[in-house]
């Protein structure tokens, strides 16, 4: 599988023969549909904001031949197992050095998506490792990302001046326009799934990344713990005194931090209600203003599957990228069986008739979604159909 980087990537930073270790293993890791990252991100706009005058793009010296278009790619239904995957983050930190790489991660790359960087037509996913001592720079770019914690211990993330400390099961979210850094003063390495509309914002010819410039800080927040607790960790209660928008960014969610044990607590908590047929016993992140998805392009969500549960069939429009958190179980899409386990990562293409099933009969199973849902619904083009245990199809 070519992995096609195209002009999104920077040159290596990475010394050449690091770098060159680095492609090895890429050589080897191309079979569990990883790529393991060797390049910074290449902005293929200077932020906006900066008040430059970029000049017109040079048109093909041949304008009169009929050119085929870029192909359209079909996401196909996959997993990716971390008792596979896992190892390839240790190797990425022993041998590169953050400061080459800016990111030591890899990015899960769809087997239908023709060796692009991608998991979906509009979603980029990678996993990344923070060593202790670890820290990034603080930047801010328009995709919108977040982060779901897998390690036990997680790191933290700044967010806009939150300090967000981080443990597994935490999802943080970095919304397009916010000021954001990673880092690690734990003991231990930290992982997390990184998500981003990245695809998206690349067709649509709006990615710019801006790195911290040390001399203009002075007038930032300074760091404060559990901002998004205080202001709306209590659900229906909203402070009338705050200021709801951080970042630069239009409509996403100010709240940044929803915690593991207070999403597992919730999901326990309603687990002994009927649920969906189709979803399990599920919650739905908001945006604590407006009750909307926290970002606008990207929908996130958590669902319980009690011993033996096993869902009815369903599809959607939107595509859905599922990790689960806990338990043992399988997904049946388009007739393919995917066997998960905990940190299991694996995608569901829109269109695709697809149930879960928990295959404990003592133990409960936790997945997180994350969808592209929201942009969906706000171009009109959001549909889901359910299937009875009858056979029938309705409208959901």
């Amino acid at each position: 599988m070519a992995v096609n980087t195209g002009v999104t990537l920077a040159d290596s930073a990475l010394p050449p023969d690091l770098f060159e270790e680095m492609e090895k293993l890429n050589e080897e890791a191309t079979r569990l549909h990883i790529w393991l990252r060797t390049r910074a991100n290449q902005p293929q706009k200077k932020p906006w904001h900066f008040g430059q005058v970029d000049t017109l793009p040079t048109p093909p010296e041949d304008t009169e031949s009929i050119r085929f278009p870029p192909p359209v790619y079909k996401p196909l239904p996959h997993i990716w197992k971390w008792r596979e995957v896992e190892p390839y983050l240790h190797k990425i930190a022993a041998i590169a050095p953050l400061e080459f790489t800016e990111r030591q991660q890899f990015l899960l790359v769809n087997p239908g998506c023709g060796g692009a960087l991608q998991v979906t037509n509009t979603i980029r996913a990678a996993v990344s490792i923070y060593k202790p001592g670890d820290q990034a720079i603080t930047h801010r770019h328009t995709p919108n990302a977040s982060r779901t914690i897998l390690s036990e211990a997680g790191g933290y993330t700044t967010v806009e001046g939150e300090f967000c400390k981080a443990s597994r099961g935490d999802l943080i979210l970095t919304p397009n326009g916010t000021w954001h850094g990673h880092g690690n003063d734990d003991d231990s390495p930290v992982i997390w799934l990184d998500v981003l509309d990245w695809p998206l914002m690349e067709r649509l010819d709006c990615i710019w990344l801006e790195e911290e410039d040390l001399s203009k800080t002075k007038n930032r927040p300074k760091p404060s713990n559990n901002w998004s607790v205080r202001h709306y960790g209590a659900g229906g209660i909203l402070p009338s005194q705050t200021d709801h928008q951080r970042g630069i960014g239009v409509r996403n969610s100010p709240m940044f931090h929803y915690k593991g044990e207070d999403i597992k607590s919730t999901l326990l908590g309603i687990s002994n209600e009927e649920g969906s047929p189709y979803d399990g016993a599920s919650i739905e992140f908001t945006n604590p203003v407006n009750g909307e998805a926290p970002m606008t392009t990207l929908g996130y969500g958590a669902h319980l599957l009690r011993p033996g549960e096993k869902t009815l069939p369903s599809r959607s429009t939107n595509s859905t990228l599922f990790c689960c958190l806990s338990g043992t179980g399988h997904t049946e899409v388009a007739g393919q069986i995917l066997n998960w386990e905990e940190n299991d990562i694996f995608v569901i293409p829109n269109h695709q008739w697809h149930h879960h099933g928990n295959d404990s009969v003592s133990e409960n199973a936790i997945l997180y979604s994350i969808n592209d849902r929201p942009l969906l619904e706000k171009i009109g083009h959001y549909r889901r159909q359910g299937r009875k245990s009858s056979g029938s199809v309705v409208d959901l």
